[in-house]
């Protein structure tokens, strides 16, 4: 069976404090979804957040940053204008366990360009590099390669139908987590829920979810 699942790169080191978040990793990817526990939230939106902290790489780009330590952390997501989000699409058979995973400088915001391929629109798919996944449409069959530079990697075949209800169905996975990631923000963010589930919608392409 292949499955498809929206994810961010999980990727940072240990030292926040502003709300809970998972415990450092090396490298990894974190599945985005409506039923995540609170703390994969927390750590989903505070990687978000870090992607786009421009300023904090170049110091004095960017709007001033508010001194008060949350809202300063915040700020790139609600100052940005093209925000950016570390990931893409995973996409894994889950009877032979191969996986292509979004290469380094994929970004998450462009999961539409995956439609605009399988549908024709488009020639070429930039799912990044390190590793350098490949994806390519025959007919009515999409081949999947996980690294085209590594000579002996393992592919995935499927069609291109079925992939490309997949793709969109992924966009079921993004809303629950703005959902989710809204109620979060009720609790450790108080005040601040619609404007950060709004930045999410832009960083991640998708329209919020109405509050209820």
């Amino acid at each position: 069976m292949i499955v498809v699942h929206p994810v961010v790169e999980l990727h940072f080191r240990g030292g926040f404090s502003l709300w809970p978040v998972g415990e450092p990793t090396t490298f990894d990817f974190l599945r985005l979804h409506g039923g995540m526990s609170p703390v994969d939230i927390g750590t989903a939106v505070m990687l978000i957040v870090a992607c786009n902290d421009v300023e904090g790489l170049f110091p004095g780009k960017g709007p001033p940053r508010p001194a008060e330590p949350l809202d300063g952390f915040l700020h790139p997501l609600f100052t940005t204008d093209e925000l950016f989000v570390a990931g893409g699409m995973r996409i894994t058979d889950t009877t032979t366990g191969v996986a292509l995973l979004p290469g380094c400088c994929s970004d998450l915001n462009e999961w539409r360009d995956w439609l605009d391929y399988l549908d024709g629109h488009s020639l070429r798919l930039d799912l990044g590099h390190d590793p350098f996944p490949l994806v390519e449409v025959s007919g009515g069959t999409v081949r999947l390669t996980p690294d085209q530079e590594q000579r002996d990697s393992p592919v995935i075949e499927t069609s291109a139908a079925g992939l490309r209800r997949l793709v969109a169905g992924a966009e079921e996975d993004l809303t629950g987590f703005l959902r989710s990631a809204g109620a979060w923000a009720e609790q450790h963010l108080p005040g601040r829920s619609a404007r950060l589930t709004a930045a999410l919608g832009r960083a991640l392409d998708v329209v919020p979810p109405q509050a209820s």
